[in-house]
């Protein structure tokens, strides 16, 4: 058992959803919940800029707390980036404002990929293990704090592709062209994230979560090619850690191959009903999810409808409630509170 759980958190209720343990209710946090939504975080926005905050631990750990501050959420997710790993592996990345993330010289043959390194997480992620003792010194053991990473083939999108995409079109003609490359470039990058997860949980996070987004852009069989098997490699050597959350955005087809591994829980996203959700896992694995973050757009009565009867769905017990996807930049802060409440006052 990690060293950092026997200092007992207060409020366990994470931890025990991960365990299979019965609860009294299910716990709540939200994808993005430390970010664009919040004036707060708009404040710190408006005077410095994406990676400064990222890489600043004392920016990074208030950005962390100030969801809990304003609405006492389950758990805090650390502020950060998935996108810190390339960083961190010798490939340069840049946020462009009004655009997302921007790689000037994307990784397309052999030679690109000679220049990518696997780092020493401890020289080059330093400030982010220092945002997480910082954070979990405010925290002061009240709830857990969920360190993440992009999945493998969700990273190896971005720096293949050069920037965001629907498609990913370059990425995959990369993996489908050159294989023997790309599983050269993911192995790096899958050495690279265990270390840095490891680090994280020495540091003081009580949560890992990995984040697949584009994983549902592949078919089936690609999939476990090209992602799950990375995957499922980090979860091999972080289960003995800490409990590992795998959100595959799109990946409902992927739910019974995923919920035969070592992860404590699943995350799902809208596209799919909790009864189908809880069939193709086999129904003994912890989900996580999945309201339609549009939804938060909705009336209040309408909001606590639809998460009553989600967690009904589901059932309150190897459940946490979740969005779908990361939280919107217009959701109304009075309805975010209707959400988190809601899940609070639930009665089974």
């Amino acid at each position: 058992m990690p060293s950092n759980i026997l200092h007992m958190i207060k409020n366990d209720l994470l931890l025990r959803a991960l365990k299979g343990e019965v609860v009294e209710r299910p716990p709540v946090w939200m994808m993005r919940q430390a970010g664009r939504y919040l004036p707060e975080f708009i404040e710190i926005r408006k005077k410095y800029d994406f990676f400064t905050r990222c890489q600043t631990p004392e920016l990074a750990s208030e950005i962390t707390v100030q969801p809990i501050r304003r609405y006492g959420m389950d758990a805090a997710i650390l502020f950060s980036d998935i996108l810190v790993i390339p960083q961190a592996m010798n490939i340069e990345v840049l946020m462009k404002p009004d655009f997302g993330p921007f790689i000037p010289n994307p990784i397309r043959n052999a030679k690109d990929l000679e220049k990518v390194v696997v780092p020493d997480v401890n020289e080059s992620l330093d400030y982010v293990f220092d945002a997480i003792k910082m954070t979990k010194e405010i925290l002061n053991n009240d709830i857990p704090l969920i360190g993440f990473a992009g999945s493998p083939w969700t990273i190896l999108c971005y720096i293949v592709q050069g920037q965001g995409s629907k498609t990913f079109d370059k990425a995959k003609e990369f993996c489908f062209k050159n294989p023997i490359l790309a599983h050269e470039l993911l192995s790096k990058i899958t050495v690279t994230t265990i270390a840095y997860l490891k680090q994280k949980v020495n540091a003081g996070v009580d949560v890992l979560q990995i984040f697949d987004s584009w994983g549902g852009l592949l078919s089936p069989t690609d999939y476990s090619e090209f992602s799950w098997q990375y995957i499922n490699q980090i979860i091999e050597e972080l289960k003995d850690f800490a409990p590992v959350v795998v959100f595959g955005k799109g990946c409902w087809f992927a739910l019974n191959e995923m919920s035969k591994s070592n992860a404590s829980a699943l995350g799902v996203d809208w596209t799919i009903t909790a009864r189908n959700a809880r069939y193709l896992s086999g129904g003994n694995i912890t989900l996580q999810g999945n309201l339609d973050p549009s939804r938060l757009l909705s009336s209040k009565s309408k909001i606590k409808d639809l998460v009553n009867n989600m967690i009904n769905d589901f059932g309150k017990d190897r459940y946490i409630v979740n969005l779908g996807h990361g939280i919107l930049p217009n959701i109304p802060l009075e309805n975010v509170e209707v959400f988190i409440n809601t899940v609070k006052e639930y009665k089974a």
